[in-house]
């Protein structure tokens, strides 16, 4: 919306008669029973003031007034078709709560690039912590403390440190991670060369995958000097997910926990040795 559009927009609703109650009855009747468009027309335009001054308490939050003036007529378009005319309650104060919701999730949609809580508790969380803070710097103070986060926690039920966290966004503004820090001795570094990232580089993850490849290979081998029953225990027992236990082995094969134990333990015992023989390097 341009500057010069929301100008006219103001002026528009500035002038616009105020709705008396019953006035206000039957129009909200005729858009709700005939989808009359001229009623909803006087309707919204009536009530663009509250809009307005709506937009003007959000100011800031350093939004442009014309998008929240925008996103505020998008709620009060909402709400005239939610609105039920045979409740006892004005247009206006049931507008009033779709037209705030509307602005305030533009804002934390738009107020950083990092998004925030969507709940309820979230939103009341970063519209009050933003207030206090704002009380603070006019006091002098700095930051919240320990104990105003317990406050702040315990009234809009949410935990603490949901608290500090949605503090310390609201302390800090978003910033280009490739911005040049301007350091004498590096002015080419930027901030993303100072990320740390605990995953393998690419070249660790290929190794590894030709490395895990090469050793299932040289097992598949060894596994061939193994009998049957050998193969089926160590298959059972070593190769599978889940690991069958000696007693469900035991009954399977016909043969004792102690007699499985058995077999598996020279099993395995065989499995090294064919592998060392093959790869000296793995008896290290």
């Amino acid at each position: 919306m341009q500057e010069d559009v929301r100008r006219k927009l103001i002026k528009a609703a500035m002038k616009a008669p105020y709705l008396g109650r019953e006035e206000e009855h039957e129009l909200a009747l005729q858009w709700k029973e005939r989808q009359d468009q001229q009623a909803l027309h006087r309707m919204i335009m009536a009530h663009m003031r509250l809009v307005i001054a709506m937009a003007g308490k959000f100011r800031n939050f350093g939004l442009s007034m014309s998008d929240l003036i925008q996103e505020g007529h998008v709620g009060l378009l909402e709400a005239a078709a939610r609105f039920d005319p045979e409740r006892e309650v004005r247009f206006s104060t049931y507008a009033t709560w779709w037209i705030r919701a509307s602005m305030q999730d533009y804002i934390l949609r738009n107020w950083s690039i990092v998004r925030g809580g969507t709940s309820s508790a979230q939103k009341a969380l970063f519209f009050n912590l933003r207030r206090l803070r704002m009380k603070l710097q006019k006091a002098g103070g700095t930051t919240p403390s320990e104990d105003v986060y317990r406050e702040v926690a315990q009234a809009l039920r949410v935990s603490e440190s949901d608290v500090a966290m949605m503090d310390s966004r609201l302390a800090a503004a978003d910033a280009s991670l490739n911005a040049p820090l301007r350091s004498d001795s590096d002015p080419t570094s930027e901030r993303i060369d100072f990320l740390i990232c605990d995953k393998p580089q690419p070249d660790e993850l290929v190794r590894e995958a030709i490395d895990g490849e090469r050793k299932a290979q040289w097992l598949h081998q060894a596994l061939g000097t193994l009998n049957g029953r050998e193969l089926t225990i160590v298959r059972e027992r070593r190769l599978s997910e889940e690991g069958a236990t000696l007693e469900a082995l035991g009954a399977s094969l016909g043969i004792s926990k102690e007699r499985v134990r058995q077999i598996e333990s020279r099993a395995l015992e065989k499995l090294r040795t064919a592998l060392v023989k093959h790869h000296p390097e793995l008896a290290a």
